[in-house]
């Protein structure tokens, strides 16, 4: 039976729904790249909130999907901005998240790593900035996990020169108790963080950032780019020094960055592996066989669908992850923290439906096939 998807011009079009999915069991780690999801979490949906207060997470569901990346062989990036820190998910509940998936990534063998941050002040001095980095730090570090230097809308807007972002990120590396991955968010993803690393200008920004790596680069394990610059992360891996990674956050073009080249490849770090997260793994072991052909065939068709849940405004992606994973049941409901799934429009969600049923991720075809006519009626288009 087909249903009936709606199209940004105000009429629907028929969609004849897959009727198997792709069969990928779990399976190790990959070898050949070190590979992250940076997974989302499950709203409690029972909760009496209103935006600005205090997130409430359904911690059951947050957890076991978890643990369905880890037993696919992925590691977990834990508190990261698909987990909607600061789009929903406040500092309090995030270290309590922080804690809470650091032991169960000990009581299941799962790599994990967790954002630290600043975003338990609104603003701040550079000394507050800095205070607030080593209290989250401490907490990533003190739950066992390895840390990710998250980008700082306080410190971009405390700094006023690339010696602030030298001086600072020097300090924090020196206090680190083992690498860390420092992470580059561009203003797609939140436009606060323009003008990052003291400028705009990314040629200067990029120096300043390769200053900072080089200042310590025994406590850079790797570094995560999100620019949505296939030739700029290239250029930028081509000159780490040896032994520090590039981990992509290129939601568009994470096939061909990951796969590499005669130079050199990414590892990942990518929020599109929240809901490609058995694929992805399958795909990247291909690449431990040395199979780059298979590699590409298996990741190659979901960039459409990646494309169009990180479209503009590219922060409101959370919104597709979680309702592919609603979709998928992985959880029960399609209820955001914050409020955050009202956030794309009934159109952009079906198309998001289609492209992901299309490839086969949805482990029981039925089910999304039930819940897509649930929203369906709910918004008023009859199936």
């Amino acid at each position: 039976m087909s249903l009936l998807l709606p199209r940004t011009d105000g009429t629907t079009r028929a969609y004849e729904p897959r009727a198997t999915p792709l069969a990928l069991p779990p399976g190790p780690p990959p070898a050949s790249r070190t590979v992250f999801s940076a997974a989302h979490v499950v709203a409690d949906p029972y909760a009496d909130t209103s935006p600005g207060s205090p997130a409430a997470i359904d911690w059951d569901a947050t957890l076991a999907f978890r643990r369905h990346l880890w037993s696919h062989g992925l590691g977990a990036a834990e508190a990261m901005d698909t987990a909607q820190r600061g789009m929903g998910l406040d500092w309090p509940t995030a270290a309590e998240l922080i804690r809470r998936s650091a032991d169960e990534a000990k009581a299941v063998g799962g790599r994990i790593a967790c954002g630290a941050g600043t975003d338990q002040i609104g603003s701040g001095n550079l000394t507050e900035v800095k205070a607030a980095y080593e209290e989250q730090l401490g907490v990533v570090e003190g739950a066992g996990a390895q840390p990710i230097l998250m980008a700082s809308r306080a410190l971009a807007a405390a700094a006023r020169t690339p010696e602030d972002y030298l001086s600072l990120y020097t300090d924090l590396l020196r206090q680190a108790s083992e690498p860390v991955i420092l992470h580059w968010l561009g203003p797609m993803f939140d436009p606060a963080l323009d003008g990052y690393w003291g400028s705009a200008d990314l040629d200067t920004a990029t120096e300043t950032f390769l200053e900072v790596i080089a200042a310590r680069p025994d406590k850079v394990d790797g570094i995560k780019v999100s620019l949505l610059d296939a030739r700029r992360e290239v250029e930028l891996r081509r000159r780490l020094p040896d032994g520090v990674r590039c981990y992509t956050g290129d939601d568009f073009n994470y096939p061909e960055l990951i796969a590499g080249d005669q130079l050199g490849f990414s590892h990942a770090l990518l929020g599109i592996f929240d809901p490609l997260g058995p694929v992805a793994a399958e795909a990247v072991r291909a690449l431990d066989k040395g199979d780059t052909g298979s590699f590409r065939a298996a990741l190659d068709p979901t960039v459409e669908l990646s494309r169009h849940l990180f479209e503009t405004p590219t922060r409101f992606y959370k919104t597709g992850v979680v309702f592919l994973a609603w979709l998928a049941g992985h959880q029960a409901h399609f209820t955001m923290v914050g409020g955050l799934q009202s956030a794309r429009s009934l159109p952009h969600l079906a198309r998001a439906y289609e492209l992901a049923d299309a490839l086969g991720l949805f482990p029981d075809p039925g089910l999304a096939e039930t819940r897509m006519k649930s929203l369906l009626n709910v918004y008023g288009v009859p199936q």
